[in-house]
């Protein structure tokens, strides 16, 4: 489905547990592999607390795995440190949900978008009313905005605001975590617009986090489905009704669409979320799933194939009919 030449960013059963108390571990990632090619958008998807975000701050190495390797350009990120490592930083930006909590309240707006500028040393001082008016006129916003504080800020000029800081030092990946799930409905249209032309023109690679599934088959290329650390279904964004994994299929069952057949009954998942501190044998989702079988109990599943660009963990694949 991608060109190998256009791999970028590649996670390699990449594994992140906390300690917790009683000597026990909480498993935020497990065994996660996925890929980030050039020009193109994988949303990561799934239920609050799945490890999503986890995963992110261990591509941007705000946080650093237990197992694996987080390989660019096939150089393992996990083992830079110091100067090597910081510099790397300048490839790979992060989006944060909440622009507002990553902005320094005391610095303009000015400052904020021209300081990963300064650390790196690509413009002087003089040079920052320029790179301001640039990079902000890039994500459609004026350009005396540079004389504002966060404050003075709607949620989505922050966020547009934080994208300019993001595309400042013309990363080849960035990742978004639900840039979007606090701005209204409108709003995220337009940022999402913004995103998708930013992405056209610099030929970025886009990493996205969001609940929402409806949102991500809207734009992304490639959608991951986490639950509780573990991706149990990789499939083409333009294919999200293909999907063959019960969980995803009822995460599809719970977005609301205009065009939607509102006599049909939405069918909820059963029961609760299993504790990261206590991961069930097998399946993760067996607990949950209507289709668990005696050996979904006992192995967990593979991500195998199940068409151009689809993978899915499920033993039921094969042969069961949805």
């Amino acid at each position: 489905m991608f060109d190998e030449k256009d791999l970028i960013l590649e996670a390699k059963h990449v594994t992140r547990r906390f300690p917790a108390p009683g000597g026990r571990k909480l498993t935020a990632c497990n065994d996660v592999s996925l890929h980030f090619y050039r020009g193109r958008t994988l949303g990561l998807t799934g239920e609050s607390g799945c490890g999503k975000s986890t995963f992110l701050r261990l591509l941007v190495r705000l946080d650093a795995p237990t197992e694996g390797e987080i390989l660019f350009h096939g150089m393992d990120l996990t083992k830079l440190r110091g100067e090597e490592l910081r510099q790397t930083r300048q490839q790979i930006q992060m989006v944060f949900q909440d622009p507002g909590g990553s902005f320094n309240p005391r610095m303009k707006i000015r400052d904020i978008i021209c300081e990963p500028l300064l650390n790196f040393g690509r413009i002087r001082p003089s040079e920052k009313d320029a790179a301001a008016r640039k990079y902000l006129e890039a994500v459609d916003l004026p350009a005396d905005f540079a004389d504002r504080f966060p404050h003075s800020l709607s949620g989505g000029e922050q966020q547009r605001a934080a994208i300019a800081r993001a595309i400042a030092l013309e990363p080849e990946i960035i990742v978004m975590d639900e840039a979007t799930s606090a701005l209204d409905v409108s709003v995220q249209k337009t940022i999402i617009e913004l995103i998708c032309k930013l992405q056209r023109e610099k030929n970025v690679s886009i990493g996205f986090v969001s609940h929402d599934l409806g949102l991500l088959q809207s734009f992304a290329h490639q959608i991951a489905v986490m639950y509780l650390g573990s991706i149990v279904e990789i499939l083409p964004g333009t294919d999200v009704k293909k999907a063959r994994h019960p969980y995803t299929q009822a995460l599809l069952d719970a977005v609301f669409d205009i065009k939607m057949d509102f006599a049909k009954k939405i069918q909820p998942i059963d029961g609760e979320i299993p504790s990261s501190l206590d991961l069930p044998p097998g399946c993760p989702f067996h607990p949950r799933c209507r289709y668990c079988a005696g050996i979904c109990r006992r192995e967990r599943p593979a991500l195998i194939a199940a068409g151009p660009g689809h993978k899915t963990a499920c033993h039921l694949f094969g042969g069961a009919s949805w």
